[in-house]
This record gives C-alpha cells, structure tokens and sequence, in this order.
C-alpha cells in the first residue's frame, strides 16, 4: 500500500510502497477514508531534530487526524462490524493511569516511558491505504461523511476541550468570547461556541476570506491592525471579552489577548506557535486567568462526532487524493488552503 512517510529530520515527507499493517490483540485495521494534514506535522519534517526524542524520531507514516472503515478485526476484538466508519482518537497513553482512566491519553501519566505519542505522532498514522487502530480508540460515525469527519480528531477536538473548560466564564447573558486566528481550528472554535453557549462570537485575523467565513457562522469579525484592541473592546462595551481562545501563539497574539480580556476572564492560549508573553500584577487584568490546553479527551470526541453527526459543526475541507498528498503539504506550509487538507488514499 502507498503511504506519506516522514522518514528523517528536516526532511520532507515522501510517498513510498509499504507492506498493509496486519491488526494485533486488541487493534482493529482501518480503512482510512480522509487523514487531515496539520502544522504538526509540518513542523514534525521542517522545524523538529533529534532533540525531541526517540518517541517523535523517524521514520513512520504521518496522519493524526484520521477517519475510515472497519476492514479487520484483531485478537479478542468484538463489537465491530466491517464498513462500519469510525473516526479515530489519536493519543495513546498506557491506558492504566488515572488520567488514561479517565480517557484523557493526553496527560498520560507515564507518557515518558511510552515509544511514542500518537498515531502519526511516532506510531504510523493514516496518511496511507490502511491503518492500524487501539479498539478503544475508534469513535462511531454512523451515517456521517467519514471523508470530512477526519479533522475533527484534532482541529474539531482541541478547540471544543478548550471550549468547554471555559464554558463557566460564558455562562448567562451578555457574555463574549473572541477567536484569534481563523484557520482549521479557529473555524471550528467559532462554530463550536455559537452551538454551546449564547456568547457574543468575536473573530479576528488578518485574511478577508477567513473573517468572511467566520462572519458565515454568525461571529462578528475584526481585521488586524493598529486599532484592532480599541474596535474589539468597543464591542464589548469597554468592558473586554469574558474568554479569549488564541489559536495562533506568538507574543503579539498572546499580547492582544492580554489587552482586550476582562476582570475575571480566560485567555487560553491553543496555538503551539510558542510565542512568550510577559505576565506581572499589572499586565492581566485582576484575576484574569492565562491557561494552555493540549487536545482533548475521547470522551469529548465522541461530543464532537455527536454535534458532527446532528450537523451543528461542518469542517471545511479541501480533499486531496494520494497522488497529491504531498502536495497537501505543500499548501498547507504556503497558507494556501480555505479549509482543511484531507487526504483520501481510495478516491
């Protein structure tokens, strides 16, 4: 079977003939319908080295945001009919800790020991033909388009756990929230707020198309620029936004969110950008919280898959066959796509 491969430090993936995975005791083989492309992954081939560890280290196939079919079952694996599409939760953690118990592999507690991090993320992921799942890890789709299902495994489940972690500062009427950075994530944070809470969407970037798709999902948008702080803040009254999601990461967005939250409100910092930012008495406001969140649970997948299902949330999707996959890439690095990158190996 064909599959991306990223198969050296600072080196670009290439697509390469590999032997189909056969499904071990308690795996399923999965027939990959769509796999997402993700900055992760372009900064896994262009920015990482040897300094991230064996469990990042090449080589193995990318894809971390996959969905597909049932084609195999492993030993001891029941409950599962072949056809049957599924979306698949990424991380893997040892599966005995408390936070694995709880569904939460993304803060494993012995992450360290584990020989890697995720499907696509060490482990081969479903940028290829086939791929090889953990049954607890496979999320139903019912009915639902697997092909745009994909990227909800990440670019739908990062924003909706930040989303609900902050979901007690936008409770009641009168609330606001802000979505800096509209790209994959952004685009859904958007969608994901207007379908659980009652808040006020403010959206900004510095793409036209982006804000105008934002505006679509019913958020009012600001452009960036020299008076980006003082139009969002008047939307608010003055009195700044109750929670800000930034999906970017670097210090002028980490700064603005800084300046335009309110007394008692959440900045939550998403984009993995690792931009620093200063904090001091007197740069936040008074108990104003500056959090971060990494992924999410598979509890709440199967929250995304529900709203996805009910068609309350719709990813934007530009679908690429495999013949273009690296091409998928190419895009994605050049900022060149409207929606999400979703490679389907069978079309």
């Amino acid at each position: 079977m064909r599959a991306v491969r990223f198969t050296a430090w600072k080196t670009f993936p290439t697509i390469e003939d590999v032997e189909r995975p056969v499904p071990g005791p308690g795996e399923v083989l999965l027939k990959i319908a769509g796999a997402g492309a993700c900055h992760s992954d372009v900064a896994i081939f262009e920015q990482f080295d040897e300094s991230m560890g064996a469990q990042l280290a090449p080589s193995y196939t990318l894809g971390h945001e996959n969905a597909g079919w049932i084609e195999e079952l492993g030993e001891g694996v029941t409950g599962f009919e072949k056809g049957d599409a599924y979306l698949v939760y990424g991380p893997i953690g040892c599966g005995r800790c408390p936070a694995c118990s709880r569904g939460q592999d993304t803060y494993c507690h012995n992450a360290a020991t584990q020989p890697y991090l995720a499907t696509g993320l060490g482990r081969d992921g479903g940028m290829a033909e086939y791929m090889t799942v953990p049954a607890r890890n496979l999320v139903p789709l019912g009915d639902a388009d697997p092909v745009d299902a994909a990227p909800l495994s990440d670019a739908g489940l990062t924003p909706y756990h930040a989303i609900k972690l902050a979901l007690p500062k936008l409770a009641g009427g009168g609330k606001t929230a802000l979505v800096i950075g509209l790209g994959g994530l952004g685009q859904l944070a958007v969608q994901i707020l207007r379908t659980l809470t009652g808040a006020t969407v403010i959206a900004t970037d510095m793409k036209a198309e982006a804000m105008a798709e934002a505006e679509r999902a019913g958020a009012l948008t600001v452009p960036g620029g020299d008076d980006q702080v003082e139009r969002i803040r008047e939307l608010t009254g003055g009195q700044g936004v109750d929670a800000v999601f930034d999906f970017v990461g670097i210090t002028p967005t980490i700064k603005t969110a800084q300046q335009v939250v309110r007394r008692q409100g959440r900045i939550t910092v998403v984009g993995v950008a690792g931009g620093p930012t200063q904090w001091d008495f007197y740069s936040n406001p008074y108990e104003a919280e500056l959090t971060n969140t990494y992924w999410g649970t598979i509890e709440e997948l199967h929250e995304v898959a529900a709203l996805y299902r009910s068609g309350q949330i719709t990813p934007s999707v530009v679908r690429y066959s495999m013949d273009d996959a690296l091409q998928a890439y190419h895009d994605l690095h050049d900022g060149k796509l409207s929606g999400r990158a979703v490679v389907t190996p069978h079309s």
